[in-house]
């Protein structure tokens, strides 16, 4: 095995399983907000139109900030920009449970597009400057979350079956 190639397996050993973590987190904070709509009608007076509404602005978040976010992650560095991106996102995502109304849904599912914009695009230019374009087709990482995700969608469905809430609160 030559020097380049267990120079390529190390960087896939030490960055795929993260990022495929960091996949799949993205995946369940798109995923809850459908899980939570079964409940935001009555607790926060949500309405199909309301839910929708909101579920648009975040694409519109999304596409307004992607590309200065690819921008910033070139000036800033990976390391750190993905950390803003994490941290915002993650506050933005507990900041979700406080929502009492439409207004603060829509203001914080926009926030929550602008927050995670260059994440998916961000990962791939990442990729793209430490993997040689003869390996890149050989990383397939994305493809393996459907797979994991598979039982977390049954663990949600009965939660959210078991106590009823989209917040979590202590029911008792």
């Amino acid at each position: 095995m030559n020097r380049e190639t267990r120079v390529i397996r190390l960087m896939t050993a030490k960055l795929i399983p993260f990022l495929i973590l960091l996949y799949l987190v993205a995946y369940i904070d798109c995923s809850t907000l459908g899980f939570a709509k079964l409940q935001m009608n009555a607790d926060a007076a949500i309405g199909d139109a309301a839910y929708g509404l909101g579920a648009g602005l975040f694409f519109i978040g999304y596409f307004l900030c992607e590309v200065p976010s690819n921008v910033f992650l070139v000036r800033f560095g990976a390391r750190r920009w993905f950390a803003r991106i994490l941290i915002t996102w993650g506050a933005i995502t507990v900041a979700m449970s406080l929502i009492n109304g439409p207004v603060s849904f829509y203001v914080l599912r926009f926030l929550l597009g602008a927050a995670e914009a260059g994440f998916y695009p961000g990962v791939v230019f990442y990729l793209s400057q430490w993997f040689p374009a003869a390996s890149r087709a050989h990383i397939r990482f994305v493809p393996v979350v459907p797979a994991l995700r598979a039982d977390r969608d049954g663990a949600a469905r009965r939660r959210f079956a078991r106590h009823g809430r989209w917040r979590n609160e202590d029911p008792g």
